[in-house]
């Protein structure tokens, strides 16, 4: 599970990446976003990763899942909904007001005549 996990933080970080050095603002937003995900799952995965285990706890706290990281997830995925939310509204106002999507406000090369 820990494997699995891991391999998917790092996936979707590096996709995340990828996208956000694109020169375009729909995949900026889109890596964002991935970005968020892959930080939330880091968070999620640092309390403990139960397969089977009660959530509720025990007479034994072995099977003690941390709920710090579970409530800054939580806390995450809402500001991170804001901050897309607002994040395609301002691209959404610069193509309205620049004509282009591209990051840095120059029209294409191909779109130039």
């Amino acid at each position: 599970m820990e494997v699995l996990m891991s391999a998917m933080i790092g996936v979707l970080t590096s996709i995340g990446i990828y996208l956000i050095l694109r020169a375009r603002t729909f995949p900026l937003v889109i890596g964002l976003t991935l970005l968020s995900y892959a930080v939330n799952l880091f968070l999620f995965a640092s309390g403990r990763l139960g397969v089977g285990q009660p959530a509720i706890v025990s007479d034994s706290s072995m099977g003690y899942a941390d709920p710090l990281p579970q409530a800054l997830v939580l806390t995450a995925i809402v500001i991170s909904f804001a901050m897309t939310a607002f994040v395609i509204m301002l691209s959404l106002k610069a193509y309205a007001e620049l004509g282009t999507d591209q990051v840095d406000g120059r029209q294409d090369e191909g779109d130039a005549s």
